[in-house]
């Protein structure tokens, strides 16, 4: 009987390295795909190229924090500004966010790249933030603005029954623009690094 066991186990463990091996390269088209249209929602435009992807690299409250800095510029080659993405943890784990800023600092529009928040609660940010949401931060400069929940003193109305997801969201949000602020604009190289 541990013969079989072992023997069935072995001959899963070759299957399922088989299919991940065979699903990899798709994933990662689809990922890239979702990333790049991501970057034309957030920058409002659907003409575009990325000219550059850094990283950058923060310290946030003693833990290490990575950004991802797509610099986009329009078909005349002009800078755009950049797309951000930003991780904090949600209610329910990671909330992945991908926010785009334009060269004055002022938010051109986000989307969400992953989250693991309640169905019909957290999973709302998707669309409560956005311009014609009850908490729109579009058009807003996280440098002026208190990007910050009502009930924390801050400028943005809440989702309802969901203050953690709105307080994490937002987060993200500002760390991302302290990760704008640690790049040029118009060369997408990193110039310091925000703290």
């Amino acid at each position: 009987m541990v013969i079989v066991l072992v023997g069935v186990a072995v001959v899963m463990g070759f299957i399922l390295a088989y299919v991940n091996s065979v699903t990899a390269g798709p994933i990662a088209q689809q990922n890239e795909k979702t990333l790049s249209d991501g970057i034309k929602v957030v920058m409002v435009a659907d003409e575009l190229t990325v000219t550059e992807n850094d990283t950058v690299k923060q310290d946030i409250g003693g833990k290490e924090a990575t950004f991802v800095v797509h610099k986009a510029v329009d078909k005349g080659n002009n800078p755009l500004g950049v797309a951000i993405e930003s991780t904090t943890g949600g209610f329910g784990g990671d909330l992945k966010v991908l926010v785009g800023f334009d060269p004055a600092g002022n938010i051109l529009g986000y989307t969400i790249l992953q989250h693991s928040e309640t169905p019909g609660l957290g999973a709302k940010a998707g669309n409560w933030f956005q311009a014609d949401g009850k908490g729109s931060i579009i058009g807003k400069n996280p440098g002026k603005d208190n990007l910050t929940v009502k009930k924390d003193g801050g400028a943005v109305d809440a989702i309802t029954a969901s203050t953690i997801t709105s307080r994490a969201f937002l987060k993200a949000v500002n760390q991302a623009y302290g990760a704008y602020n640690g790049t040029d604009v118009d060369t997408g190289a990193t110039t310091h690094h925000a703290k």
